[in-house]
């Protein structure tokens, strides 16, 4: 279901990830799903089986959705959603369910918005994961 991690996959956005997960994400909680390109995630711990809610940016490709994996696609959010196999994005007043989470490796970053693409170039993003919208 996951690609192989190519050999330095690492971003330059890794060093504010304590930042990110501690800080910006408990406040960002608040507005960040009525901003275009954001949601927030819901998903389940494949541990814990607790309930989380992530702010995330994530862009339209026709009936999927995809994230880029800004620090990789090594962090808890990625893996718990991966062992679920789904989660809910919650856009504006609109939840979407996604299912089939699968991660891929583009350095092109082709399925970005052009602006978007150049700011994941110079990040060095080049995973991401690809949610299919469930039928109804």
């Amino acid at each position: 279901m996951s690609a192989p991690k190519p050999a330095g996959s690492k971003t330059r956005l890794r060093g504010i990830r304590p930042f990110t997960t501690h800080v910006f994400n408990r406040f960002s909680r608040l507005f960040v799903q009525w901003l275009p390109g954001f949601a927030i995630l819901t998903y389940r711990g494949r541990k814990s089986g607790r309930t989380y809610r992530t702010p995330i940016n994530l862009f339209r490709d026709g009936e999927s959705y995809v994230f880029a994996l800004t620090y990789g696609s090594d962090v808890q959010w990625v893996q718990n959603v991966l062992a679920a196999g789904e989660a809910d994005a919650l856009m504006r007043r609109h939840t979407v369910h996604l299912v089939e989470p699968e991660v891929f490796v583009d350095p092109s970053r082709h399925l970005m918005p052009f602006p978007v693409r150049q700011f994941l170039g110079f990040a060095r993003v080049s995973e991401f994961l690809r949610m299919r919208v469930a039928s109804r």
